[in-house]
């Protein structure tokens, strides 16, 4: 586990050096949003049984985190491209699967922080929706999801111009198809079907579903735990090979 802390202490003594530009940047899409959205269109809308604004901020959050968590690829590719960090790694006697959690586990403090920094902004707006147990256990998992996918991303690429175009079709997609901004039921059926293939669309469901007492939907949360499970394999894959 040594491994895991080294890599861990290394990113969190960069990151917080920045975490007063990280914070601000994590209030500033989801302030746009509320003020647009929750504020400007939605404040006497209601949508799904509940207050749009209520609504919206727990997939504001899962949005946020998953946009965080993600964002690490850039960070690992420069340590990969121009500081070298990684040869530095490959050169002590760390496995790769602790390279791999640790970054993840960095990945994981972003994106929570950036969900916690959407629930402040909401109950600013006046949405103030409880947290729970449970749902704090799913946004972990969320978290782990997208940091081992940013992992695979920030391994995968070979320039900053291919990690662009992830972006685009991987992460804009899901932003908008995955019922952050309304019920999935009214996405047409061929959209509705391509959602659910996407993991964002779980993480809204169940996390929804634990914050106000719904039905859990275990098939989302099993289809959540599957993403984690491949997801940080095929990252452990990744470094590994890395390595070789």
């Amino acid at each position: 586990m040594n491994g895991i802390r080294a890599v861990l202490y290394r990113e969190s003594r960069i990151y917080a050096r920045r975490l007063p530009k990280h914070l601000a940047s994590y209030l500033m899409s989801p302030l746009l949003f509320l003020v647009v959205f929750g504020w400007g269109v939605g404040r006497h809308v209601e949508m799904a049984g509940m207050s749009y604004l209520a609504f919206m901020v727990p997939g504001l959050a899962t949005m946020s985190a998953m946009t965080q968590s993600y964002s690490m690829a850039t960070e690992l590719n420069i340590a990969r491209f121009y500081w070298r960090v990684f040869e530095e790694f490959q050169m002590s006697p760390v496995p790769a699967w602790q390279i791999a959690l640790g970054e993840v586990f960095y990945g994981m403090v972003r994106g929570l922080l950036a969900a916690a920094a959407v629930y402040l902004m909401g109950a600013v707006f006046g949405a103030n929706v409880g947290m729970t147990p449970w749902a704090a256990l799913l946004y972990c998992l969320h978290a782990f999801i997208f940091s081992s996918a940013a992992v695979i991303a920030a391994f995968a690429v070979r320039t900053h111009a291919d990690q662009g175009a992830i972006n685009t079709f991987f992460i804009v997609p899901m932003s908008f198809l995955c019922g952050t901004f309304f019920p999935l039921e009214r996405l047409p059926a061929w959209a509705l079907f391509a959602a659910k293939l996407l993991p964002l669309t779980h993480s809204n469901l169940a996390i929804r579903a634990a914050l106000f007492n719904l039905a859990i939907p275990w098939l989302s949360v099993a289809a959540m735990v599957f993403f984690a499970i491949l997801l940080f394999s095929v990252a452990v894959w990744f470094v590994r090979r890395a390595d070789a």
